[in-house]
């Protein structure tokens, strides 16, 4: 059966700190990163078809990305594989109550992936695109697949989620903002975070951000404020969204889990509110454990946690 949520951008091999051991050493905890492959990952669990599309190195970095996908049940007949580049990994670690991350991407595999490397039929035949800042931050490559990747989508109706995950380190605010603002005019569904948004746009104001990204073009806004839940807005309607209570212990991977967890039930035929709900309880259950990946919740543990509130 064909795709039904069908993403594109860079996937990394995940280095995240473990609490310290006995002997004062850092350890770290091998997992997987990538803010659309998380989404993706975020979308089979709440039981989405879905298929990325990317390339990796032909090394043990990109071995372990396709075993993970292929283990979730991820299409992977659209990835590349280029010998002459490596796959991108991070590390992660954690102190006074927040994460850092240590990227090694220049030059990746998935930076080199551009328009010519779209698998147009898995884009044409899906029911949503989802694509971000990061996938058009990493490269020139990077940007012009997505803006073909959102012309293919938009030219087969198919839904188009963008979330801004702004990076300074790829690219200045001004440039960001110019590109990813020219992309937001053409998809249905924006997901910037407050943080970004404050950035791109030097506003602070949820509502005035939501009014700001409303005013581009998409149908639905979701301003993503972390601990602080989300603000959903369409041109009818304005809900906060309460974060879900936990006991978090790394928030790293925490919006991705929110925007594929989101995506997928909208996809399903959940409204926009009560899909957001689903996302903030999705994205809590993940950041009671460590890594970007492996605690993401499957659908029968989100909808358990939601019955038990």
């Amino acid at each position: 059966m064909r795709p039904e949520f069908v993403a594109l951008g860079e996937p990394m091999l995940e280095f995240n700190q473990a609490p310290q051991g006995a002997d004062g050493r850092a350890y770290f905890l091998e997992g997987f990163g990538g803010d659309t492959s998380n989404a993706t990952i975020a979308a089979a669990r709440q039981g989405v078809r879905t298929a990325y599309m990317t390339a990796l190195g032909d090394d043990w970095p990109g071995a372990r990305l396709m075993a993970l996908w292929r283990a979730a049940g991820v299409d992977v007949s659209a990835v590349k594989h280029d010998p002459t580049r490596q796959t991108a990994v991070y590390f992660v670690t954690h102190g006074d109550g927040r994460h850092q991350f240590l990227h090694y991407r220049r030059n990746s595999a998935a930076s080199a992936f551009g328009p010519d490397d779209l698998d147009v039929r898995l884009i044409a035949n899906a029911r949503m695109l989802y694509v971000s800042g990061i996938s058009q931050g990493i490269s020139e490559a990077g940007r012009d697949a997505v803006l073909r990747a959102i012309d293919i989508a938009r030219g087969h109706n198919v839904q188009i989620a963008y979330d801004t995950n702004y990076r300074p380190k790829l690219w200045s605010p001004a440039e960001a903002a110019s590109v990813m603002h020219a992309a937001f005019a053409q998809v249905d569904i924006a997901l910037p975070s407050l943080d970004d948004a404050a950035t791109l746009t030097g506003l602070t104001d949820p509502d005035a951000i939501a009014d700001f990204y409303l005013r581009l073009g998409p149908r639905i806004v979701v301003v993503k404020n972390g601990a602080a839940g989300a603000l959903l807005a369409t041109p009818d309607t304005r809900v906060h969204i309460p974060p879900f209570p936990c006991n978090p212990v790394d928030a790293t991977g925490a919006g991705d889990t929110f925007c594929g967890s989101f995506l997928a039930r909208i996809i399903l035929g959940d409204a926009p509110v009560p899909a957001a709900r689903y996302a903030a309880c999705a994205t809590a259950l993940k950041c009671e454990g460590f890594g970007a990946v492996a605690p993401i919740p499957t659908s029968s543990q989100v909808l358990h946690a939601m019955e038990s509130k």
